[in-house]
C-alpha cells in the first residue's frame, strides 16, 4: 500500500506534467491560429497569381494568333504586289500597314510574356512560403497529438519529444512569418 507521502509526490508530478502540457497546448494552438491566417492569405494570393498568369498567357496566345494572321496578310499582299500589272500604291500602303502591325504585335507579345512570367515567379515565391506554413502546421499537429498521449500516459519523455517536434513547427512557422529562407526541399518534395 502506498504511503500518503508517495501518493502526494506522484500527484504533484502528474499535476506538474499536466500543467506543462496544458500550457504547451494553449501556446501552440495560438501560434497555429496566427500562422493559419497568414497561410490562408498566402493561398489566396497564390490563386490570384495563378489566375493572372493563366489570363496573361491566354492573352499572349491571342496576340500570337493575330500576329500570325497579320504576317499571312503581309505575305499575300507582297505576292499580289509582285504580280500586279498596274498601280501598286494601294498594295504598298497595305504592306506598310502589315509591317507596322507585325512590329506592334511583337512588342505586345514580349510584354505579355514578361508579365506572365512575373506572375509565375510570384506564384512560386508564395508557394515557397506556403510550404513553410504547411510544414509548421503538420509538425504542430503531430505535437498536439503527442501532448494528448503524454497527458493520458503521464510520460515525461513524451512531453519532451513533443516539444522537440513543436520546435520544428515553430521554426518553420516563424520562417514563414518573417520571410526567412528556410525550406527543406527534400521534405516538401517527399510530401508533395
Amino acid at each position: 500500500m502506498d504511503t500518503p507521502v508517495e501518493i502526494n509526490a506522484d500527484t504533484k508530478r502528474g499535476n506538474r506534467l499536466n500543467n506543462l502540457i496544458a500550457i504547451s497546448v494553449a501556446l501552440l494552438a495560438a501560434f497555429m491560429a496566427v500562422t493559419k491566417v497568414k497561410d490562408d492569405n498566402i493561398v489566396q494570393a497564390m490563386l490570384q497569381a495563378k489566375s493572372d498568369a493563366v489570363d496573361t498567357w491566354g492573352e499572349y496566345q491571342a496576340k500570337r494568333i493575330k500576329h500570325h494572321l497579320v504576317e499571312l496578310g503581309h505575305d499575300q499582299t507582297v505576292a499580289l504586289r509582285t504580280t500586279a500589272l498596274q498601280n501598286t500604291t494601294a498594295l504598298d500602303s497595305l504592306v506598310q500597314h502589315y509591317e507596322a502591325e507585325t512590329a506592334r504585335y511583337q512588342e505586345e507579345e514580349a510584354e505579355l510574356q514578361k508579365k506572365a512570367r512575373a506572375f509565375e515567379a510570384q506564384y512560386d515565391a508564395l508557394n515557397y512560403k506556403d510550404d513553410q506554413f504547411d510544414l509548421s502546421d503538420a509538425a504542430l499537429s503531430v505535437c498536439l497529438a503527442m501532448l494528448a498521449v503524454a497527458a493520458l500516459t503521464r510520460k515525461g519523455w513524451l512531453l519532451w519529444a513533443s516539444w522537440l517536434i513543436a520546435a520544428v513547427g515553430v521554426v518553420m512557422g516563424g520562417a514563414g512569418l518573417l520571410g526567412l529562407k528556410l525550406h527543406p526541399d527534400w521534405l516538401t518534395k517527399l510530401l508533395s
